[in-house]
């Protein structure tokens, strides 16, 4: 944006607790919010990249990163390529077993799966 930008600034108790930002700000600025908290979870940087620049997800970007094929991985937790394939799809909601099993293989945490 080239025009100064209005926030607001909503309180809770009298402190401040939210701020409302216009969308196209937020879009602009949400990419760097997502790489610092993936930096501070301890992500390469490379991966960080290919997770907010390119879209992967955590997963894939990491088992990538980590030069490690679908196949190995899935050998690794005792499940089928696609399942793998299933787990590395963009909109995939791993629950928690899943995650901890995926890290496990992949030599994470599980923090560096969720960033």
């Amino acid at each position: 944006m080239s025009t100064p930008t209005d926030y607001q600034t909503i309180k809770h108790d009298g402190e401040p607790a939210f701020v409302l930002v216009p969308w196209e700000e937020w879009r602009r600025i949400k990419p760097l919010l997502e790489a610092e908290k993936a930096r501070a979870c301890g992500i390469p940087q490379e991966v960080v990249e290919a997770h907010v620049l390119r879209n992967e997800p955590l997963v894939k970007a990491w088992r990538e990163h980590l030069g490690i094929t679908q196949k190995e991985l899935a050998t690794r937790m005792g499940v089928s390529q696609a399942a793998v394939v299933k787990f590395e799809r963009p909109d995939a909601r791993l629950r928690t077993s899943t995650l901890k099993k995926i890290a496990s293989a992949l030599g994470l945490n599980t923090e560096q799966l969720q960033a």
